[in-house]
């Protein structure tokens, strides 16, 4: 078992009481899922909070005087360390000219700015969520990126149904995602060699194959059409990036786009056959799909808690890019006493008991035999959304992910 794995189990629960040591606290503040939630958590704490807004986005001269006003800040407040939720490279920069612990807890992938040299700081905490992702860093003798599953909120809902299957989540048809299409006029080889690749990864779960498979020829092909520029500020390979931010999105959309076609398709075998009521809730307004509700998309917190709660499935059709690591879709559902019916995550499984906290489906025929059984057997379906939520809050709270991160201080 992994130090960061021993660290985690021997994190303290919160029911504890006198756990809770005072501390100071920068959070950076920008657009991110759960950000508020960490807020709240380090406020119950009783910890000494300033938030500083930062937006990478920005040009560097707006970048620069945000900079600026952290290391103010630094200096003016003295804080325990700086804490964000993702990696930002010019934020350790910051922290390391100022020899102040910066914590950066990683909720996405892939994230390109893990990739930057200044993750070598040596103020560095970096917790990512997604333990194939750390396996690669340690293998690297990366010593400042560590394993940390995500943690959630507990919320308690009233689960008066409101339909039968829902996913929440980008099908990546917004031209914006669609990266693949700049690869239309390569050759027909490599073209074809692409897309075959793409298809056998769709129907393999729990491994990554895209990355080994795109040979130099295939690589060079990729460039002609869509050039990356490898250089002293990011060490991501072109086939990494090609693989991660590319290939993983397209086998990503193919599945999803796959899937809602098939349960628009798919009735419930009963004496009224009965249509199956699946909404979907996504960016793409103008998204149509036959037998699918799309309602457009929701925004992250109590909308999208309650679309969860009030939903008899709740679909996590993971981005491939994530290799085993529990996705915050996953988390978030069954933090709000969701029923959660996913594919195969390595870590799902490790940290839930398939059956008695979630389900897993295997292929396309195993998700449709899934949710035509879990919609006849209502008990069993609340008994495990039930003991999932109990599960989160005794095992995978905010609390419990904070006590183990500050544990590296």
């Amino acid at each position: 078992m992994c130090k960061e794995q021993d660290t985690l189990n021997a994190a303290k629960d919160p029911s504890d009481g006198d756990y809770i040591m005072s501390r100071r606290v920068i959070q950076i503040e920008w657009n991110a899922y759960g950000n508020a939630d960490i807020k709240d958590t380090f406020i119950r704490r009783g910890y000494e909070l300033a938030g500083y807004g930062f937006d990478s986005r920005l040009p560097y001269d707006k970048r620069k005087v945000m900079l600026d006003g952290l290391r103010s800040n630094i200096d003016g407040f003295h804080p325990d360390y700086v804490f964000s939720y993702h990696y930002f490279p010019e934020i350790s920069n910051v922290c390391e000219e100022a020899n102040v612990p910066y914590i950066a807890w990683v909720y996405d992938s892939p994230v390109f700015d893990l990739y930057s040299p200044t993750v070598l700081n040596h103020v560095n905490h970096i917790f990512v969520f997604d333990r194939g992702v750390y396996e690669d860093f340690a293998a690297g003798g990366i010593p400042t990126v560590h394993y940390m599953p995500l943690g959630v909120a507990w919320r308690d809902y009233d689960n008066g149904y409101k339909c039968d299957v829902s996913f929440i989540g980008s099908m990546y048809s917004e031209p914006k995602h669609r990266l693949y299409d700049k690869f239309a006029d390569i050759s027909p080889y490599a073209h074809g060699y692409l897309d075959a690749i793409i298809e056998a990864q769709k129907h393999l779960y729990g491994v990554n194959i895209l990355e080994r498979f795109i040979t130099p020829e295939i690589e060079a092909e990729m460039q002609k059409a869509y050039p990356t520029d490898p250089n002293s500020v990011n060490a991501m390979t072109p086939a990494k990036l090609y693989s991660q931010f590319v290939l993983s999105r397209q086998v990503t959309a193919i599945e999803r786009r796959e899937i809602m076609e098939l349960l628009g398709k798919h009735s419930l075998s009963n004496c009224q056959m009965q249509s199956i009521h699946t909404h979907l809730y996504t960016h793409d307004k103008a998204l149509y799909i036959s037998g699918i509700v799309n309602k457009g998309p929701v925004n992250y917190g109590d909308e999208m808690y309650r679309i969860f709660a009030t939903s008899k499935i709740n679909l996590n059709i993971t981005l491939r890019s994530i290799l085993t690591g529990i996705p915050l879709r996953a988390l978030d559902i069954m933090s709000c006493g969701g029923f959660l019916l996913s594919n195969y995550q390595e870590e799902l499984c490790e940290y839930f008991v398939p059956g008695e906290d979630f389900d897993y489906y295997e292929d396309y025929e195993d998700l449709l035999n899934k949710v035509d059984y879990y919609l006849t057997h209502e008990k069993e379906r609340r008994d495990i959304a039930r003991s999932a939520h109990n599960k989160i809050r005794n095992e995978h709270s905010l609390d419990l992910r904070l006590d183990a991160m500050e544990s590296y201080l």
